[in-house]
Order: structure tokens, then sequence, then C-alpha cells
């Protein structure tokens, strides 16, 4: 790591002037991604791309992973009986890439909607905040915080894609069969060392409060059955259910869509999965060592899809149903896109990278794995009964 960089020197002041001299680790991961000016999505180190230097996105193989997602939105739409506005509302739109792919398609394909399209980004990075504005700057959108947005003023659909995996989690070991969390503090050096350079290291103690316990209630999931081992490490995103109950609390009628890379409780706590879902992402490698690069790489978690419909329901959101974005995408149209192509006079060289693009999108071992959540807030009776096209089996 860069040892002099500011971000340590920061993220171990908190940690030494702290009461016990240690702090969680979603605090360590909220500093290192999210602090205002040294953190990873606040600085110029995010590479977001095919060509990216850490991670790439659906939106980024091309624009038909928007213009897909803008025929569910029409449908929505439809759905609530055209409102106007319909405010459709990006949390999280990394470089503004799938909102001017959403936005330039509504303007092309369905004018009537586009009239009444109200678009809001909710966005923490200023850094990405001013990119999406100069690539959007021929648009009507708007930026908010989250916590900016009045209750229950939203009719129409509060998206994201691949944001709840970069909410700062915190991470668990069993002992004993005890739940104990684990904590980020730095390592004692003797005189002979240099004293300048702060070595993150982690301990264990008790749960830093009670909700972690309660986790695990909300999930169904009983850690102290001798399936888990002496050992077994894994994260829980708290931020997440935050989160959600205060998108609930802003929709007044519509829906939530979240896309991401995760599984259902069972599969996310199975005990064969040891060491957890925590990944590093720098230089389009990944790893486990959050300690190092810090401030230059991703840190992300699979995410927990049965807390956030459990969580969703608790706080008055109905689940209308949850698929693999692979069958999503082909539910929605992109297998005729798939077979257009032999019928389009483009070169070869565009047709194959479009091919490698849609393809990439519904791989099963990839991208097409991700799960797409299906949430809906103040819909009739009727409303709810229709079935929303990308969740129709194709």
């Amino acid at each position: 790591m860069d040892s002099y960089s500011p971000l340590c020197q920061i993220i171990a002041h908190h940690i030494l002037t702290s009461s016990q001299k240690r702090i969680t680790f979603a605090e360590y991961m909220d500093m290192v991604l999210y602090h205002p000016e040294h953190g990873y999505y606040s600085s110029d180190a995010v590479k977001i791309g095919f060509r990216g230097s850490d991670f790439f996105t659906s939106a980024s193989l091309g624009s038909d992973f928007g213009e897909l997602l803008t025929k569910q939105f029409y449908q929505m739409w439809e759905i609530l009986d055209k409102p106007n506005p319909f405010s459709l509302v990006e949390m999280g739109a990394g470089q503004g890439i799938l909102a001017s792919h959403i936005l330039n398609y509504i303007k092309q394909e369905y004018p009537d909607f586009f009239t009444a399209v109200k678009y809001i980004i909710v966005e923490k990075s200023q850094s990405l905040k001013q990119e999406q504005q100069q690539r959007l700057q021929d648009f009507a959108v708007d930026w908010c915080n989250l916590e900016e947005i009045p209750p229950k003023s939203l009719t129409g659909c509060c998206f994201s894609n691949e944001l709840v995996d970069a909410f700062p989690v915190h991470q668990f070991i069993v002992e004993a069969g005890e739940l104990r969390e684990i904590y980020v503090t730095i390592q004692q050096q003797s005189e002979e060392e240099n004293s300048e350079l702060p070595i993150f290291i982690e301990i264990t103690g008790e749960p830093s409060t009670p909700q972690l316990g309660e986790y695990f209630k909300l999930v169904g999931i009983d850690l102290s059955q001798n399936t888990y081992e002496n050992g077994y490490r894994s994260e829980i995103n708290l931020a997440a259910l935050n989160w959600l109950g205060i998108v609930a609390d802003c929709l007044q009628r519509g829906y939530v869509l979240t896309i991401d890379y995760g599984y259902p409780a069972h599969r996310y706590y199975n005990p064969r999965r040891s060491q957890g879902t925590l990944q590093c992402y720098y230089q389009h490698r990944h790893h486990d060592n959050p300690y190092i690069n810090i401030g230059q790489q991703d840190i992300t978690a699979h995410v927990d899809f049965t807390a956030l419909s459990s969580w969703g329901e608790r706080c008055g959101l109905k689940n209308m149903g949850w698929t693999q974005q692979g069958l999503f995408l082909m539910a929605l149209g992109i297998g005729e896109r798939l077979a257009a192509l032999s019928s389009q006079q483009q070169p070869i060289s565009q047709l194959l990278q479009r091919r490698e693009g849609l393809h990439q999108l519904i791989n099963p071992g990839g991208l097409g794995n991700f799960g797409v959540l299906v949430q809906s807030q103040g819909l009739t009776e009727q409303e709810a009964s229709q079935p929303l096209q990308g969740l129709v089996v194709p």
C-alpha cells in the first residue's frame, strides 16, 4: 500500500482516538471507499468500463442493457396508468453511462413517456457526479441525496445496478459457536520500526450492535448449528437495510428494482462458503486483502437478496419477484436482438463486438447470474396483478 497516503493517516487517527482503539470493518470500508476527499469513489481512482482498470458493468458493454431496462420502465409506467411525472430514480449512477442509454432510448422510442419522465440521480461521489453532469448535459436531470427526497413523494421506479455490493459491511467470525465481530486496529510497533507507517490488523470482539444477531433471525439462518465450524467468517450488510428503508419511505407508488451479484441467504451463508464473499478489485485483478492499495481499489461483498426481500416487507414493500439477469433480459427481448444481428448492415468487427456484449449480459457464469429483485409499494390490487415483462419466464 501507499503507506504515506493521507487516507491511511486519517484512518489511523480515527482508530487511535476511538474509545477502544478499534473500529468496525464497516467503518473502515466506509472510509476507504467514501471518504469525501481520499476515498476510492471520491477520487479519480475509479475506472469503470470494458477498458477500465478495475471492473466493468453491464452498461459498459453497449446501450442494449439500458434499452432493455427502458422497456421494463415503460411497462411500469403503463401499469400505473401513465402518471406525469413518473420519477426514474437511479441510485449510484457511476459515470452516467446507463442513464444516457436510458434517456436516449426513451426520447427515441417513447416520446410520450419522455415528456412524463423525471430523471433523478442519487450520487455520493462528487467526482462521479461531475462526470454524470457532463455526460447528461443535454437532458433534464436532477441530482440529490436520498435523504433530501420528501417522504412518500415519488411515483415511479427507484432502481440500482451494482450499488448495494459496495455498501460497507460488518464482518463476523464464529468462535466457539458464538458470533464475534471483526474489528480493525493498528499493530503496535517497536522503536526500531518506522512509526509513521500504520499497519492495519484485525481483532475480534463482541458485536458492536445487537442488529448483527437480529439479522440472522431476519434471514432465517442459525449460526449456532454445529455445521458452522470454528473460524467460519462472512459479512452482514446493515447499510443495505437502512438504504432500503429510506427508499421505501420515499416511494408513494411504484417499484424498486435492484440488480446486483448475490445470493439468497441459504446460499450466501452456506457453511461451505466459510470465508465470505468480500473481494477487492485493482487493475483488472481481484483479491481478498482490503488492507492494501488503500483508497485505490474497490471493495465489494455479494448481496443477500433474502435480507432485502424480508426487510422490504417490514418497510411496506411487496415482493413482485426475483430472477437472474440473463432470464430478465431474455424476457425483455435480448434474444430477438441477437437474432437480428445477422440481418444488420454493419462492419463485421462491430457486429462481433455487439454480439459478444449481448452474450456477456446473459452469460450464466458472469453478468447473467446477477440477481434481479423487484419490489412495489402503493399499487392497487389490479396493478399488482399485472405481471412485469422482465419477470415472465421466457
